[in-house]
């Protein structure tokens, strides 16, 4: 094989391999939202870029709005309370976890006499959604029913920058718009009329950590606690891409100066 053919094949092979493992490093692309709407802020993350991270306060901070704000109209079904406690995660102690966890009532059972009862959650249980049923949670809602939050920046076009300006967007109705009862403007939201109220205001929760309590600072944390729910293992993922790009890297040296040593040695 021809000298140049031989290098081209090497770092042909070298380079499909590290596009896949770039692939393994990017998010899954977003649904599209349909309907007019105005292009999401760009906003600056710290789990951006293939070194990022989690901001460990900003997790346990967004935990608490979504604990006393979100948690009344939507769930987090994919969650367990133990995850509040994983690697890479907001970062609890055991005894956090637990603790936060026994808040809360679950249905369990049956017991030995055939019956269904409640109990404390406990850090196995997944997150407590607020409506037994659909029905209840439209009756709730004017009609409209909370989705799940697990997912959400992963669900819509724009991803965290979507879900931030969404939170911080809510505005009067411009005097030439027409809206629909019980619809409130937003004009992020697909249509800009969005059957949710706006759900933070100034001071509406008090943070722990003395952190001020701003529309846009609650609804910064709670994003990032939002997309950490989304992909918990995010962090993992990126140290594992890391590490098998620069195995490749290596390889594609190591080939490459094999292949040099062989064809100096035959002339």
């Amino acid at each position: 094989m021809h000298h140049s053919s031989f290098k081209k094949s090497v770092l042909g092979i070298v380079g499909t391999l590290a596009m896949a493992g770039g692939l393994a490093l990017a998010s899954v692309a977003p649904a599209n939202a349909a309907g007019e709407y105005k292009a999401p802020r760009d906003i600056s993350w710290s789990w951006e870029g293939p070194f990022g991270t989690f901001d460990r306060a900003a997790l346990q901070r967004g935990f608490q709005v979504y604990k006393e704000v979100c948690s009344a109209c939507h769930g987090l079904k994919f969650l367990k309370y133990r995850n509040l406690g994983d690697e890479g995660g907001p970062g609890f102690s055991e005894a956090e976890v637990k603790a936060i966890a026994a808040q809360y009532q679950v249905m369990d059972g049956p017991n030995e006499d055939g019956d269904m009862f409640e109990r404390p959650a406990q850090p196995k249980d997944t997150f407590k959604y607020p409506f037994e049923n659909e029905q209840l949670g439209r009756l709730a809602n004017n009609g409209a029913y909370p989705p799940d939050l697990t997912l959400m920046t992963k669900a819509r076009d724009g991803g965290a920058d979507y879900l931030y300006s969404l939170l911080v967007g809510y505005e009067d109705a411009p005097a030439d718009m027409t809206m629909q009862p019980g619809m409130n403007y937003n004009p992020y939201f697909s249509g800009k009329q969005i059957a949710m109220a706006q759900p933070i205001y100034p001071d509406s929760v008090s943070y722990a950590d003395g952190t001020e309590a701003t529309v846009e600072q609650m609804a910064k944390d709670v994003t990032t606690f939002l997309h950490w729910a989304a992909e918990p293992k995010l962090e993992a993922r990126k140290s594992t891409g890391f590490v098998v790009v620069l195995f490749l890297v290596i390889l594609a040296g190591l080939l490459y100066f094999t292949q040099r040593k062989i064809w100096s040695d035959q002339h």
